[in-house]
């Protein structure tokens, strides 16, 4: 990658979490280049209009191309027409938040979302749109379709979610890893409890096309007091019903087309 792509792109990653805008100073020492270099970057994005100053001579922050152009791909992919229906469906039904998943090469990209939760405790996640292999649901109702050496060899590529980062629960060994997806298996989804955050609990199913190739999960969150083990049993055949009608509907949807594993080896080539 050219060091102008990489410094554009990881300025435009760096104003995703700062929705209120930055200097340009601060955004040179979070890239770790000069001001100078950052400035040119920031003046060609915003003729380009992905950027835009708050203020003259004020913070930059991103305009709304980016999210007009993510949603013009999903509307294209079929996510808008065919899998946002079910999914307010789901948070309407059980006053939580309901989130999508697909899987793209190695990474489980959480695609579309909906909040279910009207009011008292509210689950609102950041954006953050790479889910944790290691410690989300979404990632183990993936992770729990694959053989054991290869749910190894996604985590480790990501790396373990740990406490001061995420839940309590967090597990951070391959041997915990390995338990809780034997758990998920024998169970048929994945269930979680204080690992991606503490008090939150969530469940996930895997999304199969032709039922048996993984292409996402369809999961649940929230806090904990209200999804306790319990709930979350009752709540599954609703989720495996919902995920075998995105799986049939998603069959002309590229965003859910079959994505194989690569291995290190392939990789190096």
């Amino acid at each position: 990658m050219s060091g102008v792509l990489e410094r554009t792109l990881g300025l435009l990653e760096c104003l995703t979490v700062h929705p209120e805008g930055l200097p340009v100073g601060s955004i040179a020492d979070k890239l770790n280049i000069p001001p100078s270099a950052a400035h040119r970057l920031l003046t060609e994005l915003v003729q380009r209009g992905y950027v835009k100053q708050t203020r003259d001579q004020g913070d930059y922050a991103l305009t709304t191309k980016l999210v007009a152009m993510v949603l013009d791909y999903m509307g294209a992919a079929g996510i808008v027409d065919f899998a946002q229906p079910v999914l307010d469906r789901l948070a309407l039904e059980t006053g939580e938040f309901i989130r999508l998943a697909v899987i793209d090469g190695d990474k489980l990209i959480w695609v579309a979302r909906a909040q279910g939760a009207r009011r008292g405790l509210r689950y609102d996640p950041d954006i953050d749109a790479v889910a944790r292999l290691s410690c989300t649901s979404s990632g183990h109702a993936w992770l729990m379709t694959l053989s054991d050496e290869d749910a190894l060899t996604l985590v480790t590529r990501q790396g373990f979610g740990v406490a001061q980062d995420y839940g309590p629960n967090a597990p951070t060994t391959a041997i915990r890893i390995l338990e809780l997806l034997g758990q998920a298996r024998k169970r048929g989804y994945a269930m979680t409890h204080d690992m991606f955050g503490a008090g939150l609990s969530s469940m996930a199913v895997p999304i199969r096309r032709f039922g048996t190739v993984t292409v996402g999960s369809l999961s649940i969150a929230g806090p904990s007091v209200r999804l306790p083990p319990e709930r979350l049993a009752s709540l599954a055949p609703k989720f495996f019903e919902a995920a075998a009608e995105i799986a049939q509907a998603s069959a002309t949807s590229p965003l859910f087309a079959t994505r194989r594993i690569i291995s290190e080896a392939e990789a190096a080539k």
